[in-house]
């Protein structure tokens, strides 16, 4: 699909997707001065005045016409989160150019957004989801596959994506296990207009997660992730060491309901969430150092498939 002019010049078809308690500032700026879309959860601000802070810090570093690309941050559309309208009010002050919708598409996000020229992409991990964000008048949907880090889904990306593409016209994300440039290669290949990484760029320099955490990564491989509502109340995925530390059994986990009320085990604080794609981690880069590996690697990943060819 064409994508939106404000997205059509990034130097890598890529959004590195908002992490909580793990991107900050300087993730996302470093990350749109690479050429890719940094992003962040509002909920990362304790309060309303420290998300007004960031966004003018990162707002005062960006500069659209030197190349910076733009970028955005994700909303929590829940009954739960106490902050959304007023966390709305400020995106919209501040007139932050994407904003990513969870948990709940919202037709008064995508007005109020829209109303200062703003896109709205909303992730889903299905297409019943996909297609309710369609009718609240989303400009893209980000596909949550299976493998993805946070609140991932359980479809194959082939056929999530595909059931998509069959009745959505605006631009399509990819997420779900995508860790290096071939991954982002393979997702437009696939036919998504962008990828969305997370685990990957929550192992860098400027992420704000943890040192133990970052070690975690470095060591974990696809077979330390465990998919369960049991911690946060809706289904994701976490990292089996990170169970064991506080002293779970990662094929017992206790309900929802009595695990928030143990010390030491909340969600995201201290279970620690990630992809299936940690396995593929090995180093925790500057973002700078990552973003042109992931364009350099990208590039020869397209130049080889427009080289090879099959004859019929």
């Amino acid at each position: 699909m064409p994508l939106p002019p404000s997205l059509a010049q990034l130097a890598l078809p890529a959004i590195a997707a908002p992490m909580f308690l793990g991107s900050g500032p300087d993730l996302v700026i470093a990350t749109c001065k690479a050429g890719l879309v940094g992003t962040f959860p509002a909920l990362n601000c304790r309060t309303g005045e420290a998300l007004d802070a960031w966004l003018e810090i990162i707002a005062a570093r960006l500069d659209p016409a030197a190349g910076d690309a733009p970028f955005g941050i994700n909303l929590v559309v829940r009954r739960s989160n106490a902050r959304f309208e007023a966390d709305l009010a400020r995106v919209v002050r501040h007139r932050v150019p994407l904003v990513i919708t969870s948990l709940g598409a919202d037709r008064g996000v995508v007005e109020a957004v829209h109303g200062y020229g703003g896109l709205v992409f909303h992730d889903v991990v299905n297409a019943r989801h996909a297609e309710r964000a369609a009718a609240a008048g989303v400009n893209g949907i980000i596909a949550v596959a299976a493998g993805a880090g946070g609140h991932g889904g359980t479809l194959s990306p082939f056929a999530l994506l595909a059931e998509v593409k069959r009745f959505f016209g605006g631009t399509i994300v990819l997420g779900g296990a995508l860790s290096s440039g071939a991954d982002i290669a393979a997702a437009r290949v696939m036919g998504a207009d962008l990828a969305y990484l997370g685990t990957r760029f929550l192992a860098t320099a400027e992420s704000i997660a943890p040192d133990g955490y970052k070690r975690m990564l470095l060591g974990a491989r696809a077979a330390d992730i465990v998919h369960t509502p049991n911690i946060s109340g809706v289904p994701a995925n976490f990292l089996v060491p990170s169970l064991r530390a506080a002293g779970l059994d990662p094929l017992a986990l206790p309900p929802h309901e009595v695990l928030r009320s143990q010390p030491g085990t909340r969600a995201w604080a201290d279970l620690w969430s990630a992809g299936q794609g940690v396995g593929s981690i090995d180093d925790l880069p500057p973002v700078a150092e990552l973003c042109a590996r992931l364009i350099r690697d990208y590039r020869q990943a397209m130049d080889r498939a427009a080289r090879d060819t099959f004859a019929s």
